[in-house]
């Protein structure tokens, strides 16, 4: 639809049609009455996509992206379709040698996989591996490639030796302020906003560098001490107070900057200052030099954050537990980890926003907080109060004893009620109130707002009446126990059911401990034999371990039948007497019961299948549970009921609490059908959208939603009960639209406009309103017809994720949701009251009919006005229907309304973005004389199907940032040219003194030469202001139809030049950065939606994978990109296919759904495929020849379809076409078998990812893909289609800031801090969004990953099994990050000493990781390693040389065979042969190890001298074999030959090499090498002060109580 007005408008004079042709005619539809349509457009929450611009008050986060893995751990996103990436680790390492006085920092490249010392080794390792990205990392993840990284990563070319590299870093100091007289100024910088940027470590290593040209990505240092955090934080206020210090830093970071450049001073408004403030800020000018300008800002603020990383490190390593080394020397522990991209917020440089400077000199002039980011950031205390209020009460069900239970006190009466119908006790209750002293309390009341609630109150729980509702209600939560651990639900996507698996590997759960837990002795009896299916070499990959048998999913029958009575509904006589429903059981002793549903409760009746006698049974049993009933009258239900809810109990919470977004798998066995009288009821009472327990009635979403965006914002109490419910609102409007969307399309809705075409027509079902995704009236006809329509509803959906990002009061939106079901797009969107009525206000703003009519208003302007800055949106005028000048501050096609509840609506956002000029709807003249040469010499622009192709929100601000950055550079060079020419005429009059009005003539000349070098710089980068950096787009350059005045042409070039600059941007540079990234493998996708994650963290859209993979191709080192170009030629085949599978389903009827759409699977599976072999088994000859007749007539009737027709050949012509014309790539092959044996693809793969695109579940059997003469797919394979819905999902904003806080406080090293931080995060967001969430599971990965780095394994294993199973549910058990969390589960549980769960978790992730991503993929390296490395370690080496053997082979091909990585495998094999006595392929091993270690990092390198260490070793132990060999077979009796060692695994250096590769490792560091470098760097720091306190006399500055000032 898109345009909801426009279906609005159709719709009316649909209408209007009817009331010509029938004059006298009665009113045409109740519906479009006014009673009918009230209901209000709701404000859809703040939405945490990754698509949506960063300036949105802090709510997106490019942290919170699921798109954001760190190789080798995985960060979630949260994008729409679920996308994610993969990311290699950093390198990073501090090591200690004996009888070195200075830390040693060094670096390695991305190929620097580090090797750890032999056991018995007292040397720290020295080489962890590097993330090779320096990039500005802007708002939602976007990762860009500047000149200014450009320049960082020419200075990784300059190679140093180990001194020279401690006194570079030294030499860092100078922008940090680290003297005791700068300590309180940054305590308070710390303490309050712990803003720092990502800076990088500028000295470096030869020894560790393996790629000159590799980028260095931040350096973190952490330790596990407890006692840090209370000395870095200096009191309890300043630790909590978050807002204070942005206005501090802002105003010490001005001062420090005025001298030079003041229009450089970033001007952040508070929610974008989260993200890049820097606790060095204030003291930048004390490097900057005249002859080095141009690297000025830039460097200066890496080098601050590399400093103060540092200086962390030392105090850290201060409050360590000293270790003893061989000499007696005291030594401190220190841990290195690699940091997930997670906890990189901080850019360099960061674009100021978009707000005018006159005199940057004034403090006046400093940004102000605008109205809508007043909003008071999130503290710990407050958070920590939140937690205090938590308390135990004693619960007394009736007839039973209490029982105590741990509450909150900000949950509702009504939550601790459902709580308690989930209780083991409790369970079988519905219908009952709790009391409080013989109070009956508000279900709507929190509990600490209860008047006597204190810790231990008993609160009664008090059987109340039933009604109707209430006896359905009970009726759904008996199914509900009965069905508990029955996966039939999460099998049909219903209830919010997905499934999880992981308590197969790690056991049973009790008491909230793991019980993958095993005795100490599980090392003496694990269970290494891993299944065939896994083990390198074997290319066999079934299905059926993708979904394992649990032992206890087959439930307990408890009833044989359990159903409605036909004797319903009860009589009015029986009404009288309180009968409400009647009920039908057969239990499995067989008996008949029927059952009276009565107010009091539940009894048995005396009648019959054939005779109604309501009177009650002898003897009468009324139970207020239809459990307690059923228990007494039938044995077998109680024994087995009681069995079952022990097990459900049992049960990890994780697995039976419902999804807020329901779940679908590709992918179900066949079930058996049982019968359900609530799904049946369900079914057939055709409630139509009603509210599923309030029969009757239906939802105003509306209204709904608008009321949740409307509450106050104001405390942190506020913000969370706002969040909340906003949140479920939203999840509840999605179902909703889901379910309504799947009825339309089904038949089940009576269409509003029933004599218009199918393809026009419109619905209202449950107060929403539904159209497709068609061209209607044809509106969409001049952007490109049906297809721009189907464009324009993602468009639209984007629009308003970025309005509700900025969440600006007083403007709302509407709640949207895209739905594609059958090969039909369905939007659902929520109604503005009063839009269907004839007599409504028309349009106040905007235009809908393409610009030939333009409106404005004042209060919208208003409104969208405070929208254009975040949003980057160029106020501009246009010219109306009547050639006057109208201002907008929108894309001409965004609709402005007022509803009838004076609410101002905007509708349409579908051009919220910048147009994409590379891909053109149509060529003129001129267009093509705009274009760049750089565009024209890569093909571009290009011909596109619509000319709604638009610019994704992560470009935008990627090209924001690159422009201010070039603005950094401009106008530094000029300022330096300025003072070279001031300083020269200085030195030729120093002869003469200087005068009064000689110098405030300087000044004067001075404060001239600043706005002159910015006007240039401002005009040179395309800003609209001439004052300050100012980066804006007009959305409406190019729109077909729009006029604009004569006086705004030179304007409109400035615009059309810089969206080309933008276009030609992301050419130049992001696909570049993409390719670099995939290269470096500092982002490493898996499958389709990890690699369109990894697009859109750089603002490439999906369209460009044409030239991704041409310019793939032109790459020297191409080889080790195989498995990027395998998964993109994949994505471009699956999204073709997709294309014609939504136009092959248009003609497919109903009742031949599952047989179309096997035919369509066998066309696209195999080349060789004819319709005649498809014909069900029942048409195979051995049938009877009555079926075969009749069926055979039912055959031909399908081969006459327009359907049937299509063949193998046919559809590769036509998906090669589509590749073509779409995504621009040539497709070679003739036929699909011959791609998937070019790129080693997998028929599985290709199923799996059509599978999940196109809303098709698949049969769980073993697929003969590879057949020829049989049909691959058959009818009874096709089970089920569902829908594929994109809608927005709104979050926690505070805790999106306090996760943001814990970033900055990792890459501090301030471990405890950021895992208190995130503790809290973990809080918030659970008590918005529920515990099954991506923010939530992110929350939990990174609390395993801090808790064991601390080294709290218990706490780290707890976490990350809940992060596992919160993947599995939320995302899919296939989904790459739950294969990344299985990967670190198993770190942990390895670490934790349970082996054999640890390496179950391993070999769950290889066979998954197999069916994602095949056989050929550099992940498959990683997790071989580690079972390697687990295999060697419990000496079960055969097994073990086989996947080291795998990983050594793709490790070669993928990081070469030169790398450091290789060296590593190298040397892991080398170490595995020793064990078995293979001295001479140990020694054969270890030489390759050595010799690439020599020539990468030279012969001084402590690797390199190692690995000869151990050669000298091998080649003793070999000699000495072959003595003992030679003398056994000799007739000597000489007994002087030693015996050979043959060296055995130890379990902690097997960890210390797992570490190692996932990026962890602990470095001794001598107390004498700690004490000496904190003296060289607070030497160093004391003669910064001196001069930075010279520099500021000089510029007329002070310091006053250890600050800067005026």
């Amino acid at each position: 639809m898109g345009n909801i007005f426009q279906c609005c408008h159709t719709l009316l004079n649909y209408f209007k049609g009817q009331d010509t042709l029938a004059p006298g005619g009665a009113e045409q539809s109740p519906l479009l009455s006014s009673e009918d349509s009230e209901c209000d457009s709701p404000s859809l929450p703040n939405s945490s996509e990754d698509d949506l611009l960063t300036v949105s008050n802090g709510i997106t986060n490019p942290v919170l992206e699921p798109e954001n893995f760190l190789f080798p751990d995985i960060i979630l996103s949260s994008n729409p379709g679920g996308e994610v990436t993969l990311v290699e680790p950093m390198v990073c390492l501090l090591v200690s040698e004996e009888g070195e006085e200075e830390l040693r920092v060094e670096e390695l490249g991305d190929e620097g996989q580090g090797r750890s010392n032999r056991e018995g080794s007292d040397q720290g390792c020295s080489e962890v591996e590097t993330q090779t990205e320096v990039e500005t990392q802007i708002g939602t993840g976007v990762q860009t490639q500047t000149e200014s990284q450009a320049e960082v990563q020419t200075q990784t070319e300059a190679l140093k030796c180990f001194t020279e590299t401690v006194e570079k870093e030294v030499n860092t100091l100078t922008n940090i302020g680290v003297t005791k007289e700068m300590n309180d100024f940054e305590k308070k910088q710390k303490n309050k906003m712990k803003r720092i940027n990502s800076g990088t470590w500028t000295g470096k290593d030869s020894c560790l560098c393996e790629e000159t040209s590799t980028s260095i990505n931040q350096i973190i240092q952490t330790e596990l001490n407890t006692s840090l955090q209370k000395e870095l934080i200096a009191d309890e206020e300043n630790v909590h107070k978050l807002q204070e210090g942005v206005v501090t830093a802002q105003e010490s970071s001005a001062s420090a900057q005025i001298d030079l450049h003041p229009a450089l001073e970033p001007l952040h408004e508070k929610s974008k200052q989260q993200n890049y403030e820097s606790e060095s800020a204030a003291v930048m000018p004390t490097e900057l030099k005249a002859g080095n300008m141009e690297n000025t800002d830039l460097k200066n603020r890496e080098e601050d954050g590399d400093t103060t990383a540092r200086q962390h490190v030392l105090e850290m390593a201060e409050a360590m537990t000293p270790v003893k080394d061989e000499e007696g020397a005291e030594k401190k522990q220190m841990t290195l980890f690699l940091v997930d991209r997670l906890f990189l917020a901080g850019p360099r440089v960061k674009a100021p926003s978009s707000q005018a400077v006159e005199n940057p000199d004034d403090d006046d002039d400093l940004p102000q907080p605008s109205h809508d980011e007043d909003r008071k950031q999130p503290s710990l205390q407050d958070v920590v109060e939140l937690n205090e209020t938590s308390f135990t009460v004693r619960i007394l069900p009736p007839g039973t004893e209490s029982f105590e239970l741990q509450v909150s006190g900000q949950m509702l009466v009504a939550e601790l009620h459902q709580v308690l119908m989930d209780h083991e006790i409790t369970c079988h209750r519905t219908c009952f109130s709790l009391q409080l002293g013989g109070i009956t309390l508000d279900r709507l009341t929190e509990l600490r707002s209860i008047q006597g609630i204190q810790d231990r109150v008993l609160i009664k729980v008090v059987e109340d009446s039933y009604s109707v509702r209430d006896v359905r209600l009970h009726l759904r939560h008996v199914r509900d126990l009965l069905r508990s651990l029955d996966p039939a639900d999460a099998y049909n996507g219903v209830n919010g059911c997905s499934l999880s698996y992981l308590s197969l590997y790690t056991g049973k759960h009790k008491d909230g401990e793991i019980v993958g837990k095993r005795q100490a002795s599980e090392k003496v009896s694990v269970d290494c034999s891993p299944p065939e299916y896994i083990l390198p070499g074997n290319k066999e990959l079934p299905l059926h371990p993708l979904q394992p048998i649990k032992d206890d999913w087959k439930p307990l029958q408890c009833l044989r039948v359990l159903t409605m009575s036909s004797w319903n509904p009860p009589p009015g006589n029986r009404k009288m007497h309180g009968d409400l429903m009647y009920i039908n059981v057969l239990t499995m002793e067989d008996k008949e019961l029927n059952i009276t549903s009565s107010m009091q409760g539940f009894y048995l009746n005396q009648s019959t299948a054939l005779n109604f006698n309501p009177k009650p049974a002898v003897p009468k049993i009324c139970c207020h549970s239809l459990v307690e009933l059923l228990s007494q009258v039938s044995p077998a239900f109680k024994k087995n009921f009681n069995v079952l809810q022990r097990k459900r109990v049992q049960q990890h919470p994780y697995e039976g609490i419902a999804a807020p977004f329901q779940v679908f798998t590709w992918i179900a066995p066949h079930g058996d059908h049982t019968l359900d009288c609530v799904r049946a009821e369900e079914t057939h009472t055709s409630r139509m959208g009603q509210d599923e327990h309030t029969a009757g009635q239906s939802r105003d979403w509306n209204e709904e939603l608008q009321g949740c965006r409307e509450l106050p914002r104001n405390s942190l109490q506020e913000r969370l009960h706002r969040e909340r419910s906003i949140f479920k609102t939203n999840s509840g409007f999605v179902a909703a639209a889901a379910q309504g969307a799947v009825a339309v399309i089904d038949g089940n809705v009576m269409p509003l406009n029933p004599g218009e075409p199918p393809h026009q027509q419109m619905f209202m079902w449950n107060n929403l309103f539904f159209s497709q995704g068609v061209d209607m009236s044809e509106h969409y006809r001049p952007l490109g017809g049906n297809t721009a329509a189907h464009a324009a509803a993602v468009c639209d959906l984007r629009g308003a994720e970025a309005y509700m990002s900025v969440d600006t009061e007083g403007l709302h939106t509407l709640g949207t949701a895209v739905v594609d079901y059958r090969g039909i797009r369905v939007i659902a969107q929520t109604i503005v009251p009063g839009i269907l009525e004839k007599n409504h206000e028309q349009i106040v703003y905007g235009s809908n009919d393409n610009g030939k009519t333009v409106f404005t208003h004042p209060r919208f302007l208003e409104l969208l006005d405070k929208t254009s800055k975040p949003l980057r949106i160029q106020r501009h005028q246009v010219l109306d229907h009547n050639d006057r000048p109208l201002e907008l501050c929108s894309g001409i096609s965004t609709v402005g309304i007022f509803g009838n509840d004076g609410r101002p609506y905007i509708l349409d956002l579908l051009r919220t973005f910048p147009p994409d000029l590379n891909f053109q709807f149509s060529e003129t003249e001129e267009i093509s004389e705009e274009v760049p040469k750089e565009c024209q010499s890569l093909g571009y622009p290009r011909l596109h199907r619509h000319s709604l192709a638009r610019l994704r929100p992560e470009l935008i601000e990627a090209f924001v940032q690159h422009r201010y950055e070039l603005f950094v550079k401009l106008v530094s060079q000029e300022l330096s040219l300025a003072k070279k020419d001031k300083a020269t005429s200085r030195s030729e009059e120093s002869g003469c003194e200087m005068t009064d009005g000689d110098s405030a003539a300087c000044r004067d000349d001075t404060e001239f030469q600043r706005r002159n070098a910015i006007l240039k710089a401002c005009k040179a980068v395309g800003s609209v202001s001439d004052s300050c950096f100012d980066i804006r787009f007009n959305l409406d350059v190019y729109c077909p139809g729009v006029r604009f005045p004569s006086g705004c042409i030179e304007e409109l070039q400035i615009h059309k030049r810089l969206l080309w600059d933008a276009a030609a941007f992301l050419l130049l540079n992001q696909i570049p950065a993409v390719l670099k990234d995939c290269l470096d493998q500092t982002v490493m996708p898996m499958d389709g939606a990890t690699l369109t994650s990894v697009l859109h963290q750089h603002g490439v859209n999906v369209r460009y994978l044409g030239t991704i993979l041409k310019e793939l191709d032109k790459m020297e080192e191409k080889g080790r990109l195989c498995h990027i170009k395998r998964i993109s030629t994949c994505e471009v085949i699956i999204r073709s296919a997709k294309h014609i599978f939504r136009s092959f389903l248009q003609d497919v009827e109903p009742a031949a759904f599952s047989a179309a759409v096997s035919h369509f699977l066998n066309c696209l599976l195999s080349s060789s495929y004819c319709f005649s072999d498809s014909c069900s088994d029942e048409l195979l000859p051995h049938r009877r020849s009555r079926r075969r007749r009749s069926h055979g007539s039912r055959v031909s009737l399908m081969a006459g379809s327009a359907w049937a027709k299509l063949t193998s050949s046919e559809l590769w012509r036509r998906i090669r076409v589509e590749a073509q014309e779409y995504y621009h790539y040539t497709i070679i092959s003739e036929c699909i078998d011959e791609v998937i044996e070019k790129h080693n693809l997998q028929k599985i793969s290709l199923l799996r990812e059509m599978a999940i695109k196109t809303g098709i579940q698949v049969q769980l059997r073993e697929y003969a893909t590879e057949s020829r003469h049989k049909p691959v797919f058959g009818e009874e394979d096709v089970v089920n289609m569902f829908p594929v819905v994109k809608h927005l999902k709104p979050t926690s904003t505070d805790a999106t800031l306090l996760v943001q806080e814990a970033q900055q406080a990792v890459q501090q090293g301030l471990l405890r801090d950021a895992l208190d931080m995130i503790s809290q995060a973990l809080t918030l967001f659970s008590s918005v969004c529920g515990v099954l969430h991506e923010d939530v599971c992110m929350c939990l990965r990174l609390l395993g990953r801090l808790c064991y780095v601390l080294g709290e394994n218990t706490d780290a294993l707890s976490y990350q099994e809940k992060a596992v199973m919160n993947s599995e549910r939320i995302r899919g058990i296939d989904h790459p990050q739950a294969i990344q969390d299985y990967t670190y589960l198993a770190l942990y549980c390895f670490s934790g000493g349970y082996h054999s769960t640890s390496l179950q978790l391993l070999y769950r992730a290889r066979y998954l990781t197999l069916l994602v991503s095949g056989y050929d993929h550099p992940q498959v390296a990683l997790v071989d390693s580690m079972l390697g490395l687990i295999l060697y370690g419990l000496m079960e080496y055969e097994l073990s040389l086989k996947f080291l053997h795998n990983a050594f082979i793709l490790t070669s091909k993928y990081h070469g065979i030169k790398s450091l990585k290789c060296a590593h495998s190298h040397h892991l094999l080398a170490t595995v042969y020793e064990s078995t006595g293979e001295f001479r392929l140990a020694l054969q091993y270890e030489k390759e190890a050595f010799s690439i270690y020599k020539s990468q990092v030279g012969e001084d390198h402590n690797n390199t001298k190692e690995s000869s260490e151990y050669l000298k070793s091998l080649t003793q132990q070999a000699v000495i074999l072959q003595k003992a060999i030679n003398h056994i077979y000799s007739d000597t009796s000489s007994t002087s030959i030693p015996a050979p060692k043959f060296s055995t695994p130890s379990l902690p250096s097997v960890l210390q090499q797992l570490n190692l590769i996932c990026g962890i490792i602990f470095i001794p560091l001598s107390t004498k090498e700690l004490a000496d470098l904190r003296t060289k760097l607070r030497g160093k720091g004391k003669v910064q002060m001196e001069e930075l306190e010279n520099l500021f006399k000089q510029k007329g500055l002070k310091t006053t109580d250890k600050a800067l000032q005026y």
